[in-house]
């Protein structure tokens, strides 16, 4: 029982009542000094209409102005979010909502929910922002302190303990010092093991004053290796790693596994900064300095870098999963994460060798996290600035999703749903001995992903693993340094749980801007009952990678898909490739090819079993080809 106020009231026939209200149960009490006689209750009743503290106790305020000592009630507001979730009730059936007004809110730690403060299977929880608020919740730290230096520079103290990998100028993403600053380097020779080492030109970059802060970039066809670096003979014109460049297990991986000169950068050291909005920090003093214009001080602007890692986390489990959450209105930014201390070395989609041995793949984290959940919903919230990937409906995760929602400048993935092969249940991959745990049911829906894969440019604006059921639909994917949207995590037509799902309607262009082999839509494994519908997707780049990009790639096991009525064009290389697929349809697309190019290409795949029926087909050059394009982009719009 909450004692909620107590205080004297004067009546219309001027008796003194002294009053106590307590709140039991969500049923508020009131208690009386001495008896008064019953023709008087009406007066009591009035008060309690007229008590201005009785506040409906299915609502919560918060407030970064508040404190978290207050009852938080919109006139009293708590100060953290967190404290809100805490004062939600644990067994009670309802409806409740938090209220964020306007503001950013700080956390030097994800925000939690667990499935243990929801007992009530029926209870429903909405955070959401206050009308016309823009609710901010922020990892980050804003930089201060700063002391201009010579040539544009400014330096100043970081004192979070942590090394910063990102950087943000009034929300916009700076650059970590690199040479070159635009494009890349191209390694002369691998070294004899193909792996730790490779030989470069003379003279070809500025011998890095702090060793120990530089880190390698090295792009393989797909993904990318960020490592650090051991040595650089200058005699030798030799560059050594401080581990293995590239995933130890897979071969192909090689240094020159894909490309004989492959491309890479260096990052992160003062020798580098040279451009404006380029920083650099030093890990041995602590100090991070930042290049601006002649006419800028950063003391006047909003310089944030991220320090938690992670900013929500929802968490149930199997037995007791955790539902009926939605988040709505709500902005998520600055959310950090470090890359191993030997390296981030890509293997596909941000999964990457973790390093020990006989460890199974492992994933950069998203700031949002949920797990064994249900019914969570995410709606107009926006994810943006952050370090690792955006959003994750991970295992067991059932009727999730996330809507009307904008994802930008994210480090790695945008969305994720499901999870891929690697967890064991009793030894034992888990989809083969609990299948039931897979992920079903998700959607993702009129979203704008753009600029993933900022750090990590193997990611993907959208990627679904083993996967039931999911529903990515008229999303707009857009400015990708590798592929739009990836469904599967299987590379051959082995059963597993991942069947029925649905790509449709979604508008996705200008991607494989840096990396290759992937498409507009890469797709792979047996997915019984799956389409791919309605999807328009055109500007597909060629890069320098050793395998060709496309409009949608079906790569190894790739079974039983209906493919149709797509809008393909504008792709340097085939609309369609399938390799090692098998019997799928292809039915009513509209692919424009470039010259010399098929508007299917099949790589170790039998072309009888792709059944094709009534596809527009029509190459550059040909009779109709400007108009029958107008047209179809008309049908898409």
């Amino acid at each position: 029982m909450d004692n909620c106020s107590g205080f004297y009231w004067v009546n219309p026939i001027g008796v003194w009542l002294n009053l106590d209200i307590f709140r039991s149960n969500n049923l508020y009490l009131l208690t009386m000094n001495k008896q008064y006689s019953l023709k008087n209750w009406w007066l009591i009743a009035g008060i309690f209409m007229s008590i201005s503290c009785t506040q409906n106790s299915n609502e919560f305020y918060v407030s970064p102005n508040g404190d978290d000592g207050n009852s938080g009630t919109a006139n009293k507001p708590f100060r953290t979010v967190q404290k809100a979730l805490d004062a939600l009730p644990r067994d009670v059936e309802g409806n409740f909502t938090i209220h964020l007004t306007d503001g950013t809110y700080y956390l030097d730690e994800p925000l939690s929910i667990l499935s243990s403060n929801f007992i009530h299977p029926e209870a429903r929880v909405t955070v959401k922002a206050e009308r016309h608020a823009n609710p901010v919740i922020s990892g980050g730290v804003q930089v201060r302190g700063w002391q201009k230096l010579e040539n544009g520079l400014w330096e100043a103290k970081i004192e979070t303990g942590k090394t910063p990998r990102e950087l943000f100028v009034e929300n916009k993403r700076c650059v970590r010092a690199r040479f070159p600053n635009e494009g890349f380097l191209r390694v002369k020779k691998a070294g004899e093991d193909r792996r730790t080492n490779f030989f470069f030109e003379a003279d070809e970059f500025p011998k890095p004053e702090n060793l120990s802060d530089v880190e390698l970039v090295l792009l393989h066809d797909w993904s990318i290796s960020r490592i650090g670096i051991k040595e650089i003979d200058d005699q030798k014109h030799q560059l050594t790693a401080i581990d293995s460049v590239g995933a130890k297990s897979l071969a192909f991986f090689n240094i020159d596994g894909w490309e004989e000169h492959p491309r890479y950068f260096l990052e992160n050291d003062r020798a580098f900064l040279d451009m404006d909005f380029e920083w650099y920090f030093d890990a041995e003093t602590n100090k991070l300095l930042l290049k601006l214009p002649a006419d800028q001080n950063p003391e006047d602007m909003e310089v944030f870098i991220p320090v938690s890692e992670g900013l929500l986390s929802i968490n149930g489990s199997k037995d007791q999963p955790i539902k009926n959450i939605s988040f709505d209105g709500i902005t998520f930014r600055h959310s950090a994460w470090e890359i191993p201390e030997l390296g981030y070395c890509g293997i596909q989609a941000c999964h990457y060798d973790p390093r020990s041995a006989g460890q199974q793949w492992t994933v950069v984290p998203a700031a949002i996290n949920a797990a064994w959940a249900e019914n969570v919903v995410f709606q107009n919230c926006v994810f943006q600035n952050l370090g690792g990937a955006g959003l994750w409906f991970s295992v067991g995760c059932k009727d999730c999703s996330v809507e009307n929602s904008l994802f930008s400048d994210i480090a790695g993935n945008g969305i994720m749903i499901g999870e891929g092969q690697d967890r064991r249940v009793n030894g034992k991959p888990w989809w083969q001995e609990t299948p039931e745990d897979v992920s079903i049911g998700n959607a993702v829906k009129n979203c704008k992903v753009t600029q993933c894969g900022a750090l990590f440019y193997g990611a993907v604006g959208i990627w679904c693993g083993l996967t039931a059921e999911v529903n990515v639909k008229d999303n707009h994917v857009y400015d990708l340094p590798y592929s739009g949207i990836s469904i599967g995590w299987m590379w051959s037509p082995v059963p597993t749980p991942c069947r029925a799902n649905v790509i449709d309607g979604n508008h996705i262009h200008d991607i494989m801007n840096v990396l290759s082999d992937g498409g507009g839509i890469y797709m792979l494994g047996l997915q019984p009952g799956s389409k791919l519908v309605n999807n328009h997707i055109h500007d597909v780049q060629l890069n320098a990678g050793r395998a060709e990009s496309n409009g949608m790639f079906l790569d190894e096991g790739t079974t039983d898909v209906l493919v149709a009525h797509n809008l393909i064009y504008n792709i340097s290389k085939s609309p369609l490739r399938f390799h090692r697929a098998t019997t799928n349809l292809v039915k009513e697309n509209y692919l424009f090819c470039t010259a010399g190019n098929p508007p299917i290409r099949y790589n170790n795949t039998n072309e009888e079993d792709i059944q094709k029926v009534d596809n527009v087909v029509l190459t550059e050059g040909e009779e109709n080809y400007t108009l029958k394009l107008k047209e179809a982009k008309e049908l898409f719009k």
